[in-house]
């Protein structure tokens, strides 16, 4: 199964799915493309570095989302992706891409979903003083984070935590569960009835 990889920022995420997926032949997932919409992401050079081609498409050189939208659609058509898999990719789609590829876009968030949406989900889980947080994978709808969430995993915050040891510990289950989901959709093992997501495994989170 071919992905296409959308990242903004380092790639950390990106780096452990090149690992366990696209350099593990024995699971039939290749990342056909990595797109970011910033030329200086050093997931770029993470994808270069495994042989994976890259694109760059920036949204200050389009007229409007739509069209910035409709050039990442191009290329994830241009290299047959099946899954579109965002990681720390910053821009959100418009709803005809959202359409388009309805229930084959996921994104990993570091909440446990429905609590603290958006880009500050760290600082405002700390700001709450909530005792447990944790990671979300779920697929992307029209809203910010609020598709249908396919697998979570839950982590402790304690009282000395800070954005960066918070984040840090939240990173390991992401690594963890963000391929494990992706080659349960790469297996078929993901059915969506309505908002509910059922996951045909007897492998544990």
């Amino acid at each position: 199964m071919n992905i296409a990889v959308l990242a903004s920022g380092s790639g950390t995420n990106l780096q452990v799915l090149i690992e366990q997926l696209h350099e593990d032949k024995a699971t039939d997932i290749n990342i056909s493309v990595v797109i970011s919409d910033r030329k200086q992401a050093y997931a770029l050079i993470r994808a270069k570095q495994a042989g994976i081609p890259t694109q760059i498409v920036s949204v200050k050189n389009y007229n409007n989302r739509i069209e910035f939208d409709a050039e990442i659609a191009r290329h994830i058509e241009c290299y047959s992706a099946e899954l579109i898999v965002l990681a720390g990719f910053m821009k959100l789609f418009q709803p005809p891409f959202v359409r388009k590829y309805h229930n084959r876009i996921i994104n990993i968030h570091p909440s446990l979903l429905p609590a603290f949406p958006g880009a500050t989900a760290v600082a405002d889980t700390l700001a709450k003083g909530v005792k447990v947080t944790g990671v979300t994978v779920h697929y992307v709808d029209e809203g910010v984070d609020t598709g249908p969430i396919i697998a979570q995993t839950s982590i402790p915050v304690y009282d000395t935590d800070d954005e960066e040891s918070l984040h840090k510990r939240i990173q390991i289950e992401e690594h963890k569960l963000y391929p494990k989901v992706i080659k349960w959709y790469a297996q078929g093992k993901i059915k969506v009835e309505e908002r509910k997501v059922i996951t045909d495994s007897s492998e544990t989170l």
